[in-house]
C-alpha cells in the first residue's frame, strides 16, 4: 500500500515582533522615486557625508588591489590599522588601548551586533535614552532582551542624569548604552557625566557602551572619549562619519581585556574579517594629508550647523541652544504640527525637502520633533531653508 505524504507548507521567517523599519530609508527610497519624476529634492535626512571619500585614502585602496592585499585578514583586523588606532587614542585622548583590545568590524553596525551577542542574554534590560539611534533598540530586541528606554528633554541637552537612569533600572538590566555625541541630537556627555555614569554603573554592576562614531565631527573644545573615564567600558566606532567612507562598510569596537577572547570568537563566527581593501585604505585616513582635508571638511560641517541653526530659529522652529556635535539638528516642529510624520510627508511630497521624522528615534514627544541633516551643500541647505520657510509661512 503507497502512502502518500501530504506536501509541507514553507516555513515563513521568524516574527520580528517590534522590530522596526528605518525610517529614514523609507524617507530616501520615496525622495529617490520623486527625483526620477524629475523633481529637485533637498537631502536633509541621511546622516552620510555628502563629500566624496578623500583622495588618499582612495588611492591607499588602489595600491592595496594592486598588490594582490585581496584574501581574509585576521578576524580583529589588520596589525597596521589597528596600530593606527592605539597611536589615534593616544595622541588624541591620551590614553593607552592595547592593540589586543580593538576589533575591526564591518561597520559600526558589525559592531554593535557583536556586543549585542557579547554583553546581553535574553530577557535582560538596558538603559537606552529616548530619543536614541533606532537600530541599537532593534539589536537589542533581537537578543530577545528589553531597550529600557529614558526619556530625555531638550533643557537637559538630551542626556540622561542618574536619577533618571535609577528611575527605570530594575532588577533585569544589565547594562547602560549612550551616545555621545548622539543621533539623533548632536549631544555631548560632558566628562562629569560621563564619570558619573560609569561610577553610577559600576555601584549596580552594570556594563557600559558609549557609541562615539561621531567623534571628530565635534564643534565643542573637549570631547572625552568613556575610556578616558573608564577602561572597563566598551567603545563602538566608525570610519564612516568623520573618516567620510560609508559605503567602505569599516567600523571598529574596544572591549576589556577580560572580553578579547570572546569578542574575537564571536568575530571570527560573525564574518571571518572585515574588508580587506577597506582596512587597508582606512590606514591612509590617519596620514597628515587625510588629516588636512578631514579638518577642512570638520569646519565646512561648522559652517553648515552655524547657518541651518540661526536659519531655523528665525523660521520658528525650536533648536538646543548648541549642537555640540555630529551633523544632525533635532527640532520641535510642535508649533506648526502635531505629527512629525505627517509634517515630513507634507515636506517630501509638496515642497521638495526629505528630512526624518523623531518617530524614527524613540518614543518620547517623537511626533513633535523632526531631524534636519546638514550633510548636504551649502547652496541645497539654502534652498532646502528657503522652501521650508515658505511652507511654514
Amino acid at each position: 500500500m503507497e502512502t502518500t505524504l501530504s506536501p509541507k507548507s514553507p516555513h515563513n521567517p521568524k516574527d520580528l515582533g517590534n522590530i522596526n523599519p528605518f525610517r529614514v530609508m523609507t524617507v530616501m527610497h520615496r525622495a529617490a522615486e520623486l527625483e526620477a519624476e524629475g523633481r529637485k529634492i533637498v537631502h536633509m535626512e541621511v546622516g552620510e557625508p555628502d563629500f566624496n571619500t578623500a583622495q588618499p585614502i582612495i588611492e591607499a585602496a588602489k595600491a592595496a588591489l594592486d598588490a594582490g592585499l585581496t584574501h581574509y585578514t585576521a578576524a580583529p583586523g589588520i596589525d597596521e590599522l589597528r596600530d593606527c588606532l592605539v597611536l589615534h587614542y593616544r595622541s588624541r585622548y591620551g590614553i593607552e588601548v592595547a592593540r589586543e583590545r580593538i576589533l575591526i568590524t564591518p561597520g559600526a553596525s558589525g559592531g554593535l551586533s557583536l556586543l549585542a551577542n557579547l554583553l546581553i542574554s535574553p530577557g535582560d534590560g538596558v538603559l537606552l535614552s529616548d530619543p536614541a539611534y533606532p537600530c541599537v533598540r532593534n539589536f537589542i530586541q533581537l537578543m530577545a532582551a528589553n531597550p529600557q528606554l529614558v526619556p530625555v528633554e531638550m533643557r537637559d541637552n538630551f542626556q540622561p542624569s542618574l536619577a533618571q537612569l535609577d528611575a527605570v533600572r530594575d532588577a533585569s538590566t544589565s547594562g547602560v548604552w549612550l551616545a555621545s555625541p548622539s543621533n539623533p541630537t548632536g549631544a555631548i556627555m560632558s566628562r562629569d557625566q560621563l564619570t558619573e555614569v560609569c561610577g553610577w554603573a559600576r555601584q549596580q554592576g552594570l556594563h557600559v557602551l558609549v557609541d562615539e562614531i561621531y567623534h571628530g565631527l565635534h564643534y565643542v573644545e573637549d570631547l572625552p572619549s568613556v575610556l578616558e573615564v573608564d577602561d572597563s567600558a566598551y567603545v563602538v566606532n566608525s570610519f564612516s562619519k568623520y573618516f567620510g567612507m560609508t559605503g567602505w562598510r569599516l567600523g571598529w569596537i574596544i572591549v576589556p581585556t577580560h572580553a578579547i577572547e570572546k569578542a574575537n570568537i564571536l568575530a571570527q563566527n560573525f564574518y571571518i574579517s572585515a574588508s580587506s581593501i577597506a582596512q587597508h585604505a582606512a590606514v591612509a585616513g590617519f596620514s597628515r594629508d587625510a588629516s588636512e582635508i578631514l579638518e577642512q571638511r570638520r569646519q565646512a560641517f561648522r559652517e553648515r550647523r552655524d547657518f541651518l541653526c540661526a536659519a531655523l530659529q528665525d523660521i520658528g522652529l525650536m533648536i538646543p541652544d548648541e549642537v555640540q556635535g555630529a551633523f544632525y539638528v533635532y527640532a520641535d516642529v510642535s508649533r506648526f504640527s502635531s505629527d512629525s510624520e505627517k509634517f515630513c510627508r507634507d515636506m517630501l511630497e509638496n515642497h521638495g525637502i526629505a528630512i526624518t521624522p523623531g518617530t524614527d528615534f524613540g518614543d518620547h514627544k517623537a511626533r513633535r520633533f523632526v531631524r534636519l541633516a546638514f550633510t548636504t551643500s551649502m547652496a541645497d541647505l539654502e534652498l532646502g531653508v528657503s522652501r521650508l520657510r515658505e511652507a511654514l509661512s
